[in-house]
């Protein structure tokens, strides 16, 4: 095993960040060597610590600003942000020029097989009404959630079609996350289903994404392509 993956998380007191912070902090294979918040965040982007990936979970506005000190300083980026406009994501996505970006709405491993058998079930069943059903807490802003939108994403593609989905957003108590999707037709209907327990799925997956990205070339990647399934 080599020298520890040093890393920086973005958004470190956040529900998921401080979940990667902690775990990160308890693993051999990484050495935390900055926790970033937003009084602190300005002074971060003028002077990067040393280190070879930036985990980020903050807002859009911040998502953009660290891409462009990724790229700079040639620093593989882990976003999960959600809620990013067109603009704002492409902004992102421009960094994979110059070093290694790994852009998911959701590091759960489950969810990102959800998404493979959405658009292989998209794909076989054409014909089928289709339709999606979030479930987040209430402190969740975006909606729909970016996995619901990525689900939609999903099945269109395996239909190969470009259309939205309905999609149904619930914002109650303290739900980490739930996600149906649902395709019925005259006789009959599927349900595929995701439901999250534990924050720590995503933030495990995030490090797994940080050691995965931190030996890629300059590149846009996700979870799919981590997990080979694409």
């Amino acid at each position: 095993m080599g020298p520890p993956l040093k890393i920086a998380v973005c958004g470190s007191s956040g529900r998921t960040g401080s979940r990667v912070a902690a775990l990160a902090a308890l693993d051999s294979r990484f050495h935390l060597v900055a926790r970033i918040e937003r009084p602190h965040a300005e002074g971060f982007l003028e002077d990067m610590p040393a280190c070879r990936a930036v985990i980020d979970f903050t807002a859009p506005e911040a998502t953009v600003k660290f891409a462009a000190a990724c790229a700079r300083t040639k620093t593989a980026l882990i976003t999960g942000t959600t809620g990013l406009s067109e603009i704002q994501r492409s902004q992102v996505a421009s960094a994979a020029r110059k070093t290694a970006v790994f852009m998911t709405p959701n590091f759960s491993r489950s969810v990102n097989l959800l998404l493979y058998f959405a658009a292989e079930a998209g794909r076989r069943l054409p014909d089928y009404d289709a339709a999606i059903v979030e479930t987040h807490h209430k402190g969740k802003k975006d909606s729909p959630s970016g996995t619901a939108l990525r689900l939609s994403q999903a099945v269109a593609e395996g239909r190969g079609a470009n259309h939205a989905i309905v999609t149904s957003s619930l914002r109650i108590g303290g739900v980490v996350g739930d996600h149906s999707l649902t395709l019925a037709g005259p006789f009959d209907r599927l349900t595929l289903t995701h439901q999250a327990q534990s924050r720590d799925a995503f933030a495990l997956g995030a490090l797994e994404a940080a050691l995965w990205s931190a030996r890629k070339r300059p590149g846009l990647y996700d979870m799919l392509d981590l997990m080979g399934l694409r």
